[in-house]
């Protein structure tokens, strides 16, 4: 039988097979993987008899509260909820973290600090689908100096903090749009009197992140359902127009630092999206001929992918409840890499109801089970607060 044992050097472990040769004398203990032996008398040759073999009882004893010291420690290095991330991870920067190229990045523009279920479901799904690439979530709402609450009421941030791949960030955007044309018009705007803040901000810093590090920035409502093979890609809406709720390129690519000068250049925060899939898609036109879609076909050009709305959005948004709603026969979406459940028009006037049997139920059971399990946790509270009540 293997049994783990605490061996001389401090933080080591070592599996341990028991192989008594009881000559009279003593058994002795090798340890796998390391050289050390371990060595102590056969208590049923001990000639001390009874007392000795109290002692090695108090050893064996001791060595147990060792181990379980030692396994607490190491899962205190590995997670804790009341912290913003793993400890392992805690010291990362952002930068860091980016750097190691090829990120998945998310961004919360709002104040608050506990992501809704479909934000989380999002980082959830792309952590499951991409576990070879960080996932970073931006939230505006944390500082450097946000202290979470001891009680750990953040189930969310908790959940996604505890993911090996998932990392949560404040996010700084005077620090994200340095070096990039965004920062001059970040210096001169002012939010409070800007009338789509929330959304301009977020369509800003996207853009400046995807240009500095690369990788793929993805809504906070788009759920993951299997890899995009594309490096350099934007998401077709619909035909001849882009979204720019999904998209990837490598570091300093062109395209994306052509936006950016045309983001300050055309700004204009009073038109909704203007700055968001006006922008991707004037931009492409600019340097391609777009035509309809036909069938499931992408399209190429200036070695960028324009890929089929049915990659991620076999859903229109005119249909966008259609999500809520419960079907005969759910959909296999065999074309698409992930989907967009279009949060915006929704207004969260719609959520995912535990034993709803809609379709976005069935997407949370499939690629977010941690967050649907916290959601019918969250349910049950819930109806057992109010029966109490009652």
């Amino acid at each position: 039988m293997l049994q783990k044992v605490w061996v001389s050097s401090p933080g080591s472990w070592a599996l341990r097979e028991p192989h008594c040769h009881c000559n009279g004398k003593q058994t002795i203990w090798k340890c796998r993987f390391v050289r050390t032996i371990i060595q102590h008398p056969c208590p049923r040759h001990d000639p001390k008899g009874p007392g000795k073999a109290r002692m090695l009882k108090k050893i064996q004893i001791c060595l147990c509260f060792f181990f379980v010291s030692g396994i607490l420690y190491e899962i205190s290095l590995l997670s804790s909820c009341c912290f913003y991330m793993p400890m392992s991870k805690h010291f990362l920067t952002p930068e860091q973290v980016l750097n190691l190229g090829k990120s998945i990045i998310f961004l919360e523009m709002t104040e608050r600090l506990e992501p809704p279920p479909l934000v989380s479901c999002s980082v959830e799904s792309a952590a499951r689908i991409y576990q070879d690439r960080p996932i970073i979530l931006f939230m505006k709402g944390l500082t450097n100096d946000t202290a979470l609450d001891l009680n750990c009421s953040y189930a969310a941030f908790s959940l996604l903090s505890s993911m090996k791949n998932v990392f949560i960030f404040p996010l700084q955007m005077e620090t994200v749009f340095q070096e990039t044309p965004l920062l001059q018009w970040y210096n001169q705007v002012v939010p409070e009197q800007e009338k789509n803040w929330v959304h301009v901000s977020s369509d800003a810093s996207r853009l400046a992140l995807i240009w500095k590090y690369g990788g793929i920035y993805m809504d906070t409502d788009v759920i993951s359902i299997r890899p995009i093979p594309e490096e350099s890609f934007l998401a077709a809406q619909k035909s001849q127009f882009s979204s720019n709720g999904i998209f990837g390129f490598p570091a300093h690519h062109k395209f994306i630092w052509d936006c950016m000068e045309n983001f300050v250049l055309k700004y204009n925060g009073n038109i909704w999206g203007n700055q968001g899939p006006f922008l991707m898609t004037r931009m492409l036109k600019a340097i391609c001929n777009l035509t309809d879609f036909k069938g499931t076909e992408d399209h190429s050009c200036q070695n960028i992918s324009f890929l089929n709305p049915q990659r991620f959005y076999p859903i229109p948004y005119p249909a966008w409840g259609r999500y809520y709603k419960v079907w005969d026969k759910s959909p296999n979406f065999n074309h698409s890499y992930a989907l967009h459940l279009w949060n915006f028009m929704n207004h969260n006037r719609k959520a995912v109801v535990a034993g709803s049997n809609t379709l976005a139920e069935k997407l949370y059971k499939a690629y977010c089970p941690t967050t649907y399990e916290d959601l019918i946790q969250n349910a049950e509270l819930r109806d057992f607060t109010c029966s109490e009540d009652a």
